[in-house]
């Protein structure tokens, strides 16, 4: 499946996307801050309130671009990209990721929808020994909210499929 293939439907407008080794992203923590900045004030310059938008986009995306960070794997290729449908930003994070921990964000992903989220982020972002990964996606979906896909690449890859509506936060 190729990067188009897995977040893509035909009404969102690719805006950038990166590429590099997974080896040189992990070398450094302050990778994901600075990506996450970097983009955000990419994308972000032709909203209605361009620094209020890249705050959030950029808070949001270094969530992510943290739980990447985490995956404990070194080979392959960390690719990000960014779309746009009207007031939606759409982030595909697709990343190499070891599979018990691909199988433990596809469940969580599948809770997001319920009508527990916000009880189930307060009860994770309560408890010490919850994962960090379940605290990041159940915050986006809850303060953000935001719509979560994670797929399955195959290969050792995973893919986050992120849509947020960061112009209706804004109002």
């Amino acid at each position: 499946m190729t990067n188009r293939e897995a977040a893509i439907g035909p009404s969102f407008d690719q805006l950038l996307s990166l590429k590099m080794d997974m080896a040189s992203f992990t070398a450094d923590w302050l990778h994901c801050d600075q990506l996450s900045n970097y983009v955000a004030r990419m994308v972000s310059h032709d909203r209605r309130d361009p620094v209020r938008h890249s705050n959030l986009l950029s808070s949001a995306l270094n969530e992510l671009l943290e739980m990447s960070f985490r995956s404990q794997t070194d080979d392959g290729d960390f690719v990000c990209n960014f779309y746009r449908r009207q007031q939606i930003e759409r982030i595909e994070l697709i990343f190499p990721c070891p599979p018990e921990q691909r199988q433990f964000y596809k469940k969580i992903a599948l809770g997001l929808k319920s009508s527990q989220a916000r009880a189930n982020y307060l009860n994770v972002i309560t408890n010490d020994a919850a994962s960090d990964g379940q605290a990041i996606l159940l915050g986006l979906a809850v303060n953000y909210d935001a719509e979560i896909q994670v797929r399955d690449l195959g290969v050792g890859t995973v893919a986050f499929i992120v849509d947020l509506p960061l112009e209706r936060l804004l109002n």
